[in-house]
């Protein structure tokens, strides 16, 4: 073939991808999961295991072997590489359709990948897809009080002191979601399937009602923290490529099945925290939470939304403080909330010539990075919304954290990149001194600070270190190194 006909090849095979991307507008069902038995057992902080049915098993690939795999929500070349045990240069190469400046797959695009054999792979079954997942757009509509009040369970009237003031057993929930990102219908499946917290008139007497074990953490309030926190490092680790694999409590290695769904995934790992051998395989089989969650809320897969479209792009952001200052650099990509995953966020301080706590200058103020809405803005943090449709649950919004309360953009106020948003500060969460935390979300999702689509402000473009808060921004040839000493290694300069 000459290069004139390669060329129109390529072209011709760049339009199906786009018309790839189109189609994944449509909510195309990537996989369909096994159906479900009609047989579920009671609610209880330890499951009683039952049968369980056989699930399908993988075959020993011969390495290389091209195997058939549909794209799903949040795919990306590199994260497939690293669950196929292959290399991105392979995958494009078995996909000339992909062009190499692709970011997120399209969910629905047929594939083939390069697979080299893993032993262990685990169970197939796929528990909740990620629009299920995360705090997305598919829970719009959802009122978590008057469900949990239309329920005779205990957590109607459960009721618990958290975050400066008494909330119930429903305004917990939907905290801890709104802070995680987590969808409140998930949290109350996981309620329900280890503390009958929506079917039984009271909470199981022993102490850590979810099985994970930290001290000081023994209440269900501070299981659900501890859970929610769980949950997120295994979806992001799934998303990202880091998490391939984790243990049992009694030693069992697990490896997901690189056809998993990041949702999935994340359970599978969650419930690896506290249960081996059949009350494990229960858990995140047909019987399990999936069958909580059907009992509650109905199948979670007949309606799927595409939470990450294809070739997903940011929209184009500013640094987040005044042209011609500079501030510095003081933490790297590291967790939006919580600990752990997702490394979403970073830090960033104005000057000063003290450490620690300070009051900032009064110059020396945040600004907004795009133009948006603010939807939210307390103690716990800063939503501005981008689309302005006044949910942050859709579309992409950027979360700010440790602005000060004295003179931080009010509820509802329509923000102009550049307008002040509020001072940096020490308020809100655990910090050592004063400074803002950024991070990003798209429908939900926190969107990872470095990846195929890094964290990108006015051409400062973010990279992970050795470990969390380390990194560098870089623009052109200019590198900054974050360090919470703001020496001028890493100072940044707004031009």
């Amino acid at each position: 073939m000459n290069s004139s006909a390669i060329s129109k090849t390529r072209r011709g095979l760049k339009i199906i991808f786009i018309a790839a991307l189109f189609l994944s507008g449509c909510n195309l069902r990537a996989v369909t999961p096994p159906s479900t038995p009609a047989t579920t057992h009671p609610n209880s902080t330890t499951p009683t295991p039952v049968p369980l049915p056989a699930l399908p098993t993988r075959p020993v690939y011969k390495p290389g072997e091209l195997v058939d795999y549909t794209a799903q929500n949040g795919d990306t070349l590199s994260a497939l590489a690293a669950r196929f045990n292959t290399s991105v240069a392979e995958i494009l190469e078995a996909n000339p359709i992909v062009p190499r400046e692709a970011t997120t797959m399209p969910p629905g695009l047929p594939m083939k990948i390069p697979i080299y054999y893993r032993a262990l792979w685990a169970s197939p079954f796929q528990i909740l897809p990620d629009d299920a997942f995360v705090n997305s757009p598919s829970l719009i509509g959802f009122n978590t009080p008057a469900f949990v009040a239309s329920q005779p369970g205990w957590l109607k009237d459960y009721q618990v002191y958290a975050a400066g003031r008494w909330r119930s057993g429903a305004q917990m929930v939907d905290f801890i979601a709104t802070n995680y990102s987590l969808s409140p219908r998930l949290l109350l499946a996981v309620l329900e399937y280890q503390g009958g917290a929506l079917s039984q008139p009271e909470p199981p007497v022993k102490k850590n009602l979810l099985g994970l074990k930290r001290l000081y953490y023994e209440s269900p309030y501070l299981q659900l923290i501890l859970a929610a926190s769980t949950l997120n490092n295994g979806y992001y680790g799934w998303r990202g490529g880091t998490l391939l694999e984790f243990d049992l409590p009694d030693g069992t290695l697990i490896r997901p099945d690189p056809w998993q769904n990041a949702g999935s995934a994340a359970l599978q790992y969650y419930y690896s925290k506290m249960f081996s051998g059949d009350q494990y395989a229960l858990a995140i089989g047909p019987q399990g939470l999936h069958q909580t969650y059907v009992n509650l809320f109905g199948d979670p897969w007949a309606d799927l939304f595409t939470l990450i479209p294809g070739s997903l792009q940011q929209p184009e952001l500013q640094l987040p403080f005044p042209v011609g200052h500079i501030w510095t650099y003081t933490g790297g990509p590291h967790t939006a909330w919580g600990s752990g995953e997702p490394f979403a966020a970073i830090d960033l301080a104005p000057p000063s010539d003290k450490s620690g706590c300070f009051i900032a200058d009064a110059q020396q103020f945040a600004t907004a990075m795009a133009d948006g809405l603010v939807v939210r803005s307390d103690i716990d943090g800063l939503i501005l919304d981008l689309d302005m449709d006044g949910d942050e649950r859709t579309g992409w919004v950027l979360f700010y954290l440790h602005l000060a309360a004295k003179d931080r953009a009010h509820l509802g106020a329509e923000l102009k990149a550049g307008d002040m948003i509020g001072y940096p500060s020490c308020e809100g969460g655990r910090v050592t001194g004063t400074h803002i935390h950024i991070a990003r979300k798209y429908n939900g999702e926190w969107i990872l600070a470095d990846g195929v689509l890094p964290f990108n402000m006015g051409g400062w473009v973010t990279h992970n270190g050795t470990r969390a808060y380390l990194g560098t921004l870089t623009k052109g040839g200019s590198t900054v190194t974050a360090c919470e000493c703001s020496d001028k290694y890493s100072e940044v300069l707004n031009r």
